[in-house]
């Protein structure tokens, strides 16, 4: 894939020691003097680039769906008497040659239409020639590669201008946040795609104010491009998602209190130091893979075993007295106890396989 989106050429803000670029907006455009005013505020901020909702995919009917083709000459205002790029959501072609008779400068394509290939497909025709920068945002659900082929199928259209927005994901259990960031998602479609600039949209992820600051942060210790985010001049009166949006004065103390860290090592007492402890992690992760190794070895015996025995492979009181041993184990050596269950649970699905395959290789010779 290649790619040739130039963000200075955007002039997103980028004035805090070399990030982040900024995108800001409201969620919605609610009324010609809500986004003139907001535009205002972030324009003094020194923020370029506006974004703001048109078209509103909601979950439910009878939400506030957006101004629709009404907001885009306040838009165009915007553009034209302050100078702004401005971006708005595109969920269908139509909506992508109406605002371009508006001369909107950036779309950027939302959850609920990345997960359905057949839509960004259409989308992807629709923006055959475009020049403008395309942003898309994760599907809903934690499935990276409905992401990478959302930015393939835009890439073959001839779209070169790509930048992808993280705003987390669905989750269907208690949490604290909106949508789950789920980092390491984001962090992987970095290392598949190191070129491609990546914005988290704090607002998204978070669902209310006071998360916006942590969630900012872990961007930027993460060295991601840049932010988008939401901001209205009066959040509590706004039409959608009022408990995520932030007024531009609070916007900009939430970027002051960023601490930007250098992306690159120059010092080289730094380097040796990293060096040398990067050496005791990668010899650890030797003793790991040995250790997995032994005991993959041990199920197997396991497996072959229960096959001998005719007992099934899954042993529900066994697999919970391990979750209960290693998940109080965790607490004690000051260790996540969600990330030792995502550990435990993969290496146990694993040991299933191998025993599986045991239990089951005897017929599949026969069936050959």
């Amino acid at each position: 894939m290649e790619y040739n989106l130039d963000l200075e050429q955007l002039d997103c803000t980028r004035d805090r020691g070399g990030q982040p670029y900024i995108i800001a907006g409201p969620c919605s455009a609610e009324s010609e003097e809500q986004v003139m005013e907001t535009a205002r505020q972030l324009k003094e901020m020194g923020i370029t680039v506006y974004r703001a909702g048109v078209w509103k995919p909601r979950t439910r009917p009878g939400s506030f769906e957006g101004m629709g083709s009404k907001a885009l000459p306040w838009l165009r205002r915007v553009k034209k008497e302050l100078g702004m790029k401005i971006a708005i959501e595109v969920a269908q072609p139509s909506h992508i040659f109406e605002a371009l008779k508006y001369e909107i400068d950036i779309f950027w394509i939302g959850a609920r239409t990345t997960v359905n290939p057949f839509f960004i497909q259409d989308l992807a025709d629709a923006m055959k020639g475009l020049d403008n920068p395309i942003f898309v945002k994760n599907p809903v659900n934690p499935d990276l590669n409905l992401w990478l082929g959302a930015f393939e199928r835009l890439n073959r259209a001839g779209i070169r201008k790509l930048a992808a927005i993280h705003r987390g994901f669905s989750y269907f259990g208690p949490t604290k946040y909106r949508n789950v960031p789920q980092w390491e998602i984001p962090i992987e479609l970095h290392r598949r795609l190191p070129e491609l600039p990546i914005f988290t949209d704090p607002s998204h992820i978070a669902g209310r104010r006071d998360l916006l600051q942590e969630i900012m942060q872990e961007a930027m210790d993460l060295n991601f491009t840049g932010l988008f985010i939401e901001s209205h001049i009066n959040p509590d009166a706004a039409l959608s998602d009022k408990e995520q949006q932030v007024t531009p004065a609070d916007l900009r103390k939430l970027l002051d209190s960023l601490v930007i860290r250098e992306p690159e090592v120059h010092d080289d007492r730094v380097k040796n130091t990293l060096s040398r402890l990067r050496k005791q992690i990668d010899l650890l992760d030797d003793e790991l893979m040995d250790v997995l190794e032994k005991r993959m070895r041990i199920a197997e015996e396991i497996g072959r075993y229960k096959k001998a025995n005719n007992i099934t492979i899954f042993q529900n009181t066994r697999w919970n007295e391990i979750v209960g041993k290693r998940l109080a184990q965790a607490l004690e050596k000051d260790l996540s106890q969600e990330f030792v269950d995502k550990v435990f649970r993969a290496i146990h699905q694993e040991s299933i396989k191998k025993q599986n395959r045991i239990m089951n290789e005897e017929e599949e010779r026969e069936n050959a």
